[in-house]
């Protein structure tokens, strides 16, 4: 949890802190490389963690990560120049892949999915903690500390989680005969999969046009990288992400796309929800962030909810059902929003979302994980992480092209501007508002992928029961 907790900090903080960083280091023109090459080295290495931890030793991977991202966060807090930062940011990237698989992994690994439920309600928390402190944390730190310690401040913490796991996170060793084998064509191919993806969807409306032959380049190289990986995959010996885990049980690929849709859910709600808050109804940039609360605590109800039931009485599809459902609707209501709603019917709107986000996320990655062996559980783990990274990419790609293609930036009102509602912003608060339609309007119409994967979810019953984890065995007999 407290891995977790550091590698979401570290992405809202660390975009608070951007502007000083531009104005101490200058490099505007590839500031969003500083994003962009963190969330790339992400998305790529967390596959490769996944099964380095099924292959050697969970724990080791883990804390391996825990310190190369403790590394690079010294040396980005050390950077002289705008270049070395996003080289650092990247490396940071690699270690923060490896902390969010490694974790669901041992989740996934200590106990069996009966007793998951139980610890749900802790992630889900986890996550609204750094979505909510982040940008607290960062505006406070910066200010007082300045930007270096943005990424300073990630030792200590790194550190204490470390200590922590060496000495109190006791995992049986795996046991396995012969030599181990390293899919070193899969992880190329998939890597290069990857940065084709998210690199088309960084640039599409924003850099390039959506048609253009850059972003329709990427998205063939994509394809044609991800049919080579495929083949790869069902011949190598220890495949990188083995094909087994979607052709097993249709459980996990409907959990992969729930999960997907989850992912452009919620980037697109944190990023475009504070700020119609700020421009049109005239929240501080300050406040803007805690007026996502109702969405965050309405998220840790449904999923300490959910996760207790599941625990207690072994069903669990109902939630998912129910939980698509409310994104769609919630999603629906937030994009009803005009320059007249109020901030109370934002919350109610936003506490609907935020329970269908609770109901759903943590309950698809249960899902995933009781549909794979628990031999492949760090590969299952990483997947739906990918998913989910891959998923938030795609939403931000499609919100940006939505939100530039409906504000004119001929509209936006200069630096002088200080009353929210005034004649000279009339126009551009119209714009703002119509943006925001479309988008939420959008991820509805998304979200209806979600509810169709989540009833043809089959509900199987959940391997183990409350109390019982029989490791040990279950990992002797993964040789």
């Amino acid at each position: 949890m407290l891995a977790l907790l550091l590698s979401m900090l570290d992405s809202l903080i660390v975009g608070t802190a951007m502007p000083t960083v531009v104005a101490d280091l200058g490099g505007l023109d590839h500031m969003s490389w500083v994003v962009t090459g963190y969330t790339l080295a992400t998305a790529c290495s967390t596959p490769v963690w996944g099964k380095l931890g099924d292959l050697l030793n969970r724990k080791h991977m883990f804390l391996s990560s825990i310190a190369l991202f403790l590394v690079a966060s010294v040396a980005c807090g050390m950077a002289p120049s705008m270049n070395t930062l996003i080289i650092f940011r990247v490396v940071q990237g690699l270690g923060a892949g490896g902390m969010g698989a490694g974790a669901f992994a041992l989740i996934g690994a200590l106990l069996p999915p009966r007793e998951r439920g139980k610890y749900q309600g802790m992630v889900a928390g986890v996550m609204a903690v750094g979505q909510l402190g982040g940008p607290l944390v960062g505006g406070f730190v910066t200010g007082h500390l300045g930007w270096r310690w943005a990424f300073y401040i990630n030792v200590p913490i790194g550190l204490i989680c470390m200590i922590w796991c060496q000495l109190l996170l006791h995992m049986p060793a795996l046991k396995r005969r012969g030599k181990v084998s390293i899919d070193w064509l899969g992880i190329t191919f998939l890597t290069g999969a990857i940065s084709a993806f998210i690199l088309a969807a960084t640039w599409a409306g924003s850099t390039y046009d959506w048609g253009s032959w850059q972003i329709i380049g990427l998205a063939l190289v994509a394809l044609v990288l991800l049919a080579a990986f495929i083949v790869t995959e069902s011949r190598a010996e220890e495949p990188l992400m083995p094909l087994r885990i979607y052709g097993g049980h249709r459980n996990f690929p409907l959990s992969a796309i729930l999960l997907t849709v989850i992912g452009v859910a919620t980037f697109g709600a944190t990023l475009y929800l504070p700020l119609y808050q700020q421009v049109v109804q005239g929240a501080s940039a300050a406040n803007s962030g805690l007026l996502l609360l109702p969405m965050m605590i309405a998220t840790l109800i449904t999923a300490n909810i959910s996760g207790k039931v599941m625990s207690a009485t072994g069903r669990y599809k109902i939630f998912p059902v129910t939980g698509s459902a409310l994104l769609v609707v919630g999603l629906g209501l937030l994009s009803t929003m005009g320059t007249d709603t109020t901030r109370l019917l934002t919350s109610l709107y936003m506490a609907v979302v935020g329970a269908g986000t609770g109901f759903c996320m943590q309950m698809a990655n249960t899902i995933a994980q009781n549909a794979v062996g628990l031999r492949d559980i760090g590969s299952a783990s990483a997947a739906t992480n990918l998913f989910r990274n891959l998923g938030g990419s795609v939403g931000i790609a499609v919100f940006a092209s939505l939100f530039a293609g409906t504000v004119s930036s001929a509209r936006i009102p200069g630096e002088g501007s200080t009353t929210a509602h005034t004649t000279e912003q009339a126009p551009y608060l119209q714009d703002v508002a119509h943006a925001t339609h479309l988008i939420f309007l959008t991820g509805a119409c998304i979200a209806l992928a979600a509810l169709i994967a989540s009833l043809l979810i089959e509900e199987v019953p959940l391997r183990g029961k409350p109390g019982a984890a029989p490791l040990a065995k279950a990992e002797a007999e993964t040789a």
